[in-house]
């Protein structure tokens, strides 16, 4: 009876681990059902990086193989002349700032008063001259004094209404203030004493050298003491961030596969690491599989360039690595735009 019961569990046994490896191989079929392969290398993207302006180099900071974050700074150019530069034309505007206020100010209540001086002054001359013209004059009539003793005095009188005349419109001008076109001038070359300033500011600016992005030095091409020139780079650097695999993916797998799908990314390096990443770019054209990627097909087929974003925890992959990326079809895709530092930071990962 015992023996009975023993090879009834046997049996029962057996059929459930029958089922159990059934059920699992269906599952694995339709797992690698949903995967779609394909091969690449981790992107190499880098920047020629040179100075703005040109002049002698006087320091660079960093070496090749340096890590640099964006903003870093890398070199300084010889910025005496520069300097001077930017110190002489601070000197011209706030030169040029005391004659605009003067101007917009008007004439001083002192000068309106040595003005209005002048013309009482020139008045009171006029009115002497009148005194002694008409003396002259009825004298002249008795010929008791002669013909060029009242011209003179006809000709003093002409002058002092002259006097009078512009006493009264210096007098006039004191009182308006200066011409609008002086003050319009005055602005004006203003103005363009602030934006030679500026200019100025901006190139003692281009005399140093910051990193456009995260990223390796990868060549260090000029020294210090080396002429740099807007068009002969200083540095080669290698971009790290955001970092992707270029992939190939043949025609037929094409449909499979839409933005934002999850993949794994492995690597000979790590072959037992998967890398999370996600299908950020494909490709509207189609091209002949470029020849330094291995595929298992043949390399005369259409593919279509696929861009893997993937996280890199503890920078591990290199620029230039071969990559192996699997897609899984079924996954949930990542919705909104596909910002590395955002995603990869959520995983608790650095990009």
């Amino acid at each position: 009876m015992d023996k009975k019961k023993t090879a009834i569990i046997l049996i029962i046994l057996i059929l459930a681990a029958v089922i159990t490896y059934v059920v699992y191989q269906k599952k694995e079929s339709r797992n690698k059902g949903n995967i779609v392969t394909i091969y690449g290398n981790v992107d190499i993207r880098q920047v020629q990086l040179a100075f703005f302006d040109e002049g002698r180099i006087k320091r660079l900071l960093v070496d090749e193989g340096a890590v640099v974050r964006a903003g870093d700074l890398l070199g300084v150019l010889d910025d005496a002349r520069l300097k001077a530069t930017v110190a002489q034309l601070e000197n011209e505007v706030n030169a040029q700032k005391q004659i605009v206020a003067k101007l917009h100010a008007g004439s001083r209540p002192q000068e309106i008063k040595a003005a209005r001086a002048r013309v009482t002054k020139a008045e009171a001359a006029v009115r002497d001259a009148r005194i002694t013209y008409g003396r002259v004059k009825k004298l002249s009539a008795t010929r008791f004094v002669s013909r060029q003793k009242l011209d003179d005095a006809k000709a003093r009188l002409d002058m002092t209404l002259a006097e009078l005349e512009e006493a009264k419109q210096l007098y006039s001008l004191a009182l308006e203030g200066p011409r609008k076109e002086d003050v319009k001038a005055a602005e004006a070359r203003l103005e363009s004493l602030k934006h030679a300033l500026v200019l100025a500011r901006e190139k003692l600016k281009d005399s140093k050298l910051y990193a456009p992005a995260a990223g390796i030095i990868r060549d260090r091409i000029l020294q210090p003491g080396d002429m740099a020139f807007p068009e002969r780079p200083v540095f080669t650097l290698a971009l790290t961030t955001p970092l992707w695999v270029r992939a190939y993916i043949p025609e037929p797998d094409l449909g499979k596969i839409a933005l934002g799908m999850q993949a794994e990314v492995t690597v000979d390096s790590f072959p037992d690491e998967e890398f999370d990443g996600w299908v950020g770019y494909i490709s509207p054209t189609a091209e002949f599989t470029p020849r330094n990627v291995e595929t298992p097909d043949l390399r005369t087929r259409l593919v279509y360039q696929v861009r893997i974003y993937v996280c890199n925890p503890q920078n591990k992959l290199r620029l230039g690595m071969p990559a192996t990326v699997q897609i899984d079809t079924a996954k949930t895709r990542h919705q909104g735009p596909f910002d590395p530092s955002t995603i990869c930071k959520d995983q608790g990962q650095q990009s």
